[in-house]
This record gives C-alpha cells, structure tokens and sequence, in this order.
C-alpha cells in the first residue's frame, strides 16, 4: 500500500525541517513583540498555517511516485513564467519589487515556486542528454534554461530571487556531469560581472577617486572601444584554432569572452539596477558611509548578533527587534533576532540542522539510481546552501543585502510552501530511490 511509503521516509531530513519550521515560527512571534510586551502582528499565525499546509503536501508527495514529475515538467516551467510575468505588470508592489499576486491578507510570490519548476525541467532536460558528446550545446541549453526565468524575474525587479538560479544551475550541471571548464567558465563570469559592477561605486564611494585610471570603466565609450577590439581578436583567434588546431586559440577565446560578457553585462546591471539596489552594493563595501541610511540595517543586525554572546539574551529578550532597531526583522534578518535571543551556542545548533539537512539531500543524491531524482536533489540541494550562506552573511555585513530569506525560518508563505515541497520530493525520491 501506498501509505506505507509514509515509514520509509528519511526521517532525519523530515524532522530537521520541521525543527527548522519550528524555530521559525518562534522567532517570527518574538519578532512581533514591541518594547511594551505587545505582539503588534500576526505574521506568526500566517506561518503556522503555511507551516501545516506545507507539511500536509509533504505527506501527500511522498505518496505518489515523483517520476510523474518528467511529464508534466515543461508545463509547471511554462506556467510559473507566465505568473511571474503577471506579476510584472499587476503584482502586488512590496518593497520596491511588484513580485506578489494578492488574496485579501495573503499572498503568493510565483517567483519561489518558479525555481522548482526551473530544477525538474533542468534535470529532465540533463537526463536525457546525458549521454551527448556535444558537451557545449547541452551547456548552453542548460543556461538558457535557467536564464529564462532569471530575466523574468528581474524584471519584478527582485536581484536576490535572480541570483538563487545561479547555484541551482552549477551545482545540477556539475553533478550531471558538464565539462567542467564550462562550470570553472561560469564561475569566473559570475565573479567578474560582480566584480566590474561593484568597481565603479568602490572607485566613486570608498576610494574617492583615488585611482583615476579605474574611471575607463564608468566610460561607455571607452568600453565601447575595449569591447569592440576584445571581439574582433576573439573571432580572429576562433578563425586560428578553427583552421591550425592549437589550444592557445582557444584559450584566447575563452579568456577574452569572459570580458567581453562580463563588461557588458556590468554596463547593463548599472542601467537596470534601482538606486537602492546600488545603495546596497555601496554600504556593503563600507556600511558606515550611510550609518542613518542603507548602512543602518547591516549596522543593527551585527549589533544584534553580537550582543547575544554566547547563550544569548533569552526567548522575547531581545532588544534590537523589540525596540524596532532592526528593520525587516521578521524576514530578511531573522537571524539576527535567533542570534540575539539564543546566542552562540543557538546558531550552532542553528548550523547543525542545516549541515544535516543538506547531508541527508547529499545522501539521496548519492543513492538514487535515477539520475532524474539525483538532479533534482543536487538543484535543491544548491538552492538550500545558497540561501543559507547569503542570507547569513547578510546579516554579519559580509554580503550585500539582496532579500534573499534564510528558508525555513523567515516570514513568507511562499518560501516556506517551495521549501517544504522541495523536502518532499526530496523525500519521494529517497523512498524510491532503488527502483528507478
């Protein structure tokens, strides 16, 4: 009987989850509590009701065989696009970004259920190319795949959503077995995109100008030039490993395209990025240029983190989220607050439950022997660290703010219903992992 399957779940992976959803929940109601003892939002009780939805669905998904998900994978792809290109237009505007369809006090953000649908149709599309010789051409697929739904949703615009598709993309290409110097490609590329988006405002904001000779690279026309030249050698280095075979042409290539996307790419980060996204990118290379301002967030969360010491203030404690210190408290710097109140030893324990989370994933991944399955695990499995890290570096002021929620524990339906069916699947294929 199907309602067996129930009993051969991973039950470490299942009640790491809920302890994570738990803590959550705790931590949302103390971030509702103000300086007077008053809980001021309901936001806790949103959770807990998405909290039981998403663990009633886990039980549901375990039930039926997660292979049905090959069938029906272009259509939830195509499906959550066009919602979030609804979004665009008649979303609900929150924070700068029209990234949520309404219902009276609820609301769902698309965007979230998008990178699942963009995990089973990568991975389909990986299964079946997996024994392809033309290693470029399943690559580029692969981006385009996962370009697709980043472009939409900058669209919104929401830069931290955008970004959580990139980890989704690596890791599932590397364990799908992609030539690797494509991956070691992408990530030079990610890097230096970064990199030549963040030296203008370091050139302007931190260094005052210091090095005038950084300032070619605030000059489109100068680009324009550099780009043009960059291009031109490129396709007379291609034409050469074409015609005599040498790698050096190659290399010439592949070093020179990685400026040629990567400048570019910065030209247009800076004509589509919002002025508060670049204030962010400003105060995270130095906070305290704008203490009152953008730089007051990082400022209060590290303030909040440290002062928990190591056992912390205690549960409802806390004083940077009761006297509203902190601002976004209940989603973006929910750590903060657990931190806070539970101290060093708390985020320790914090931590553990999420180092075993993704060794349990890991261990689905390893012994599946459905490639589909083991996919899929690896997409999630990248979109789980990614947000962990980020979301925490966030707030100790080593990441830029991007609004990227630490999943399981910060405010959102959304997050934590993707969160929660992603586990699920997860789940269904550990229970079926040696019969595919």
């Amino acid at each position: 009987m199907k309602i067996k399957r129930l009993v051969e779940i991973d039950f470490s992976l299942f009640f790491s989850t809920i302890i994570l959803t738990f803590f959550g929940i705790l931590m949302i109601y103390s971030s509702g509590i103000n300086s007077s003892g008053m809980l001021v939002t309901n936001e806790y009780i949103k959770q807990i009701i998405f909290a039981i939805i998403g663990i009633f669905l886990i039980g549901i998904i375990v039930l039926f065989d997660y292979r049905r998900l090959y069938d029906y994978a272009e259509y939830f792809y195509a499906f959550f696009l066009l919602l979030v290109l609804y979004t665009v237009f008649f979303g609900k505007l929150v924070n700068g970004a029209r990234a949520w369809i309404g219902f009276g006090s609820f609301g769902i953000q698309p965007s979230e259920f998008l990178k699942l649908a963009t995990i089973i149709l990568l991975s389909k599309y990986l299964e079946n190319t997996q024994r392809s010789e033309e290693h470029l051409k399943r690559f580029t697929i692969a981006a385009i795949i996962v370009v697709i739904p980043m472009l939409f949703i900058l669209l919104q615009p929401d830069l931290g959503t955008a970004l959580v598709f990139i980890p989704i993309f690596l890791v599932t290409c590397f364990i799908a077995g992609i030539t690797k110097r494509y991956i070691v490609y992408s990530i030079f590329l990610i890097g230096l995109i970064g990199f030549f988006t963040i030296l203008p405002l370091w050139q302007s904001h931190i260094l005052k100008g210091a090095f005038p000779f950084l300032k070619i690279f605030q000059n489109t026309k100068i680009v324009g030039v550099m780009e043009f030249s960059m291009i031109l050698i490129s396709g007379i280095a291609w034409y050469g490993y074409k015609r005599y075979k040498k790698d050096y042409f190659y290399w010439i290539v592949y070093s020179l395209s990685l400026l040629i996307i990567s400048l570019l790419t910065s030209l247009v980060a800076h004509r589509v990025l919002k002025d508060y996204q670049i204030m962010r990118l400003i105060v995270f290379l130095d906070p305290y240029i704008d203490p009152k301002g953008s730089g007051w967030n990082i400022i209060q969360s590290i303030t909040a983190i440290g002062s928990g010491g190591f056992w912390g203030r205690g549960y409802l404690q806390g004083t940077q989220s009761h006297y509203r210190f902190l601002p976004q408290q209940s989603t973006d710097f929910i750590f903060s607050i657990f931190s806070e109140e539970m101290g060093f030893i708390g985020g320790v324990l914090l931590f553990s439950l999420f180092l075993l989370i993704v060794l349990r994933l890991l261990n689905i991944m390893k012994t599946t022997s459905d490639p589909f399955g083991a996919y899929i695990v690896a997409g999630f499995s990248g979109m789980l660290v990614f947000h962990f890290l980020i979301n925490v570096g966030m707030t100790m002021g080593i990441m830029p703010i991007t609004g990227i929620p630490l999943i399981f524990l910060s405010y959102g339906g959304s997050s934590l219903l993707s969160a929660l069916i992603g586990i699920g699947i997860s789940l269904s294929i550990y229970v079926r992992r040696f019969e595919h």
